[in-house]
Formats: structure tokens, sequence, C-alpha cells
């Protein structure tokens, strides 16, 4: 079968995040359940509608291609092309109204991370990169930042208590960095690639955290690892660091390699 183009294979991932924001608009500010997950992590209807939203294209389209979804498991773990779906990063945000929550879609190809989305349903931003497709901000080019020194840097991470275990890592981080941010997900990643901060260091991940990001920020012109400087596939990390220059990245990989 005849590989689909870089260039299809985003405008149908772009159907996706389509597809999930017409859900989730719906529910965003507007009350719904909150379930707890076995680890404790909240997860709504509207989670659960987005990624059946999204499965069910997928089946129809590329039936032969596997999916890797947070609310509903694997199918053809082993194809070709592995479609990662996170429908709402950022739970905890959506429940409280907050608006930097998003939707990650990721695709894989033979174990490598090739293509990514990260939508923001109620910002109305979407950005998509990938291997041979440069990052866009809807629709618009963009790029990571030149930053000499970590301090110079802008560090930008989900919460500090990600660092438990490792707090003296974190004290050295938030020591060499010139400001410290919380709170985006996501989010975060996105603004790394349009050149807004300068390093996102986050910990306890799951696949479908990263593996759209890894495209989003390489294709940007930024560098993303695990914290020993590997480069994030399935099931190799929790742990991520990216950084939109390459000088700032190999200094943070100093501290954080220590963990």
């Amino acid at each position: 079968m005849t590989r689909p183009s870089t260039t299809e294979l985003a405008a149908f991932a772009a159907s996706l995040a389509d597809a999930a924001r017409g859900v989730i608009r719906r529910y965003h500010n507007f009350g719904v359940n909150i379930e707890a997950k076995a680890d404790e992590s909240p997860v709504t209807i509207a989670d659960r509608t987005a990624e059946k939203v999204m499965r069910a294209l997928i089946e129809e389209r590329y039936p032969e291609h596997g999916i890797a979804g947070e609310e509903f498991g694997k199918v053809r773990e082993d194809a070709e092309f592995v479609w990662s779906l996170d429908p709402i990063d950022g739970t905890k945000a959506f429940i409280t109204g907050s608006p930097r929550f998003g939707t990650l879609i990721g695709l894989v190809e033979n174990g490598s991370p090739v293509l990514g989305v990260i939508d923001m349903p109620v910002l109305n931003e979407r950005w998509i990169g990938g291997k041979g497709y440069m990052t866009r901000m809807n629709g618009t080019p963009v790029t990571v930042r030149p930053c000499e020194s970590l301090a110079g840097a802008i560090l930008s991470a989900t919460s500090p208590s990600m660092f438990d275990g490792v707090e003296e890592i974190y004290a050295e981080m938030r020591a060499a960095t010139r400001y410290q941010v919380f709170g985006g997900d996501c989010h975060s990643f996105a603004t790394l690639a349009s050149g807004h901060v300068d390093l996102c260091v986050e910990a306890g991940l799951q696949d479908y955290d990263f593996l759209a990001v890894v495209p989003v920020i390489e294709a940007a012109g930024g560098i993303i690892t695990d914290w020993k400087g590997e480069r994030p596939a399935p099931g190799s990390t929790n742990r991520i660091l990216a950084s939109g220059d390459g000088r700032v990245h190999e200094a943070a990989l100093e501290i954080l390699s220590k963990a």
C-alpha cells in the first residue's frame, strides 16, 4: 500500500482535531460529572466522547492503522502507523473552567513520532507539525527562539509537584533559570514552538502526553528528549525536556540527568 503523503496525514489529523473540538466545546463551562480513574486522575464525558469520535474517524479512513488512546486503550499497536490520542490534556484545567487545556493527536510511524497536533479548543489555537512539515499555528509557520544560556531562559512546567522525589533537581533548575511559569499542560509546549518560552520540563507523563508534542517541537526547530538526552518514543520515558535552543537544552540536561 502506498504511504499517505505527510500533507494528507496532516489534513486528516486536523479533521480529527476539528471533531474533538466540536465535542469538547459543548461541555466546557457547562458542568460535567467528574469521575476518578484508577490512578485518581479525573475524567469526564467530554474526554470519552471526544476520543470515541476520533477513533471512529480513524477506523473509517485508515482501518489498517493502530490507535492508542488515553481513555480506550490500544488496538493494532504493532501497525506501521499508530495514532496517539489524548482528547483532553489538562482535564483539571477543563473542569475548573480554564481554557488552557488541549487535544493531543500524534502519529507514530514504525515506532517514531512523525506528526503531531496540539489543539486548544477554547482558545481557537492549533499547532500542526511533523517530519517534512514545518510547524504551523493556525496555518502560519512558527519557530522557536534562540536563548544563549539558562540564566536568560523562561522555564515552563505544569506543576512543581511533578518534581516530588527530585526536589533538589527542581530547586537547581529554578535557581538556574530566569523565570518559571506553571499550569500550561500541553499549551506550554505549543508556546515554546512559537518562541514564547525557552524550556519545558515535565515528569510523570504517559505516551499520549508527549508523542504528539515531539514532532511539533522538532518541526519548529526545537529539541525534545527525555532527561537523559534520548529522543522520546512509545514506552521510552515519562520525563520530557523540550528546548528552543540547543545550548540551553544541553545545560538543562546537565541538571536533569542527575535524577
